[in-house]
């Protein structure tokens, strides 16, 4: 039955984030001295070839990018939560900015040791892939842009050049089994898994 237009009630609220409910990504850089940096992500959409990303302008992965415009867009899956969550507190960059240090954040070298991620060499790009993330997707920076309106992040263009998946979520050679896979939600600051199953699109 259809609800009567006078029993749905909204509410204006001011909200301090707006993750409404995204995937989360390990976005792997290139460091100065050729290792790799790991960032997690909540902000990112991907249309046909090119993924867009949402970072943080005072971050590694920014200086990152500028430097070396390559990386690896990692994509865990929800058991994967709390080895994203020990990436968490954790920064690149040396000495610790002055924002990330009052909100105790710490400097690590080695992001793959801390979040007990394994590092897998890429094929194209020189940044590595996390091998227990179950797409990795090798990229290459398009296009960086820092919005007028908000200079504390940028938003980074880039294009997929080599897509790797775990042969466990896949239904052939080149298509992902949707209900073998589930990416890791980042909604509100809580992570969440996909819930069960509803449909699907006339064009799947």
């Amino acid at each position: 039955m259809k609800r009567e237009e006078n029993q749905i009630q909204t509410k204006s609220i001011q909200p301090k984030i707006l993750y409404y409910g995204t995937p989360v990504i390990l976005l792997t850089t290139l460091n100065e001295d050729e290792t790799s940096n790991i960032s997690p992500l909540s902000s990112s959409w991907a249309l046909g070839e090119c993924i867009v990303l949402g970072i943080g302008a005072g971050g590694k992965a920014l200086e990152n990018l500028r430097s070396h415009p390559e990386c690896v867009v990692n994509v865990p899956h929800p058991g994967l939560w709390e080895n994203v969550e020990a990436l968490a507190p954790l920064t690149g960059k040396n000495p610790v900015p002055e924002y990330k240090r009052v909100n105790s954040f710490r400097f690590e070298r080695d992001k793959f040791s801390a979040a007990s991620l394994t590092k897998q060499e890429a094929e194209i790009v020189k940044p590595l892939r996390i091998l227990e993330c179950p797409l990795q997707i090798e990229s290459r920076v398009e296009h960086i842009r820092v919005p007028e309106h908000d200079p504390h992040f940028a938003i980074v263009e880039v294009k997929a050049l080599k897509v790797h998946a775990h042969t466990s979520i896949l239904k052939d050679d080149h298509h992902v089994n949707p209900h073998e896979w589930s990416p890791l939600i980042y909604n509100f600051r809580h992570y969440y898994g996909l819930g069960e199953h509803l449909g699907k699109t006339f064009r799947a």
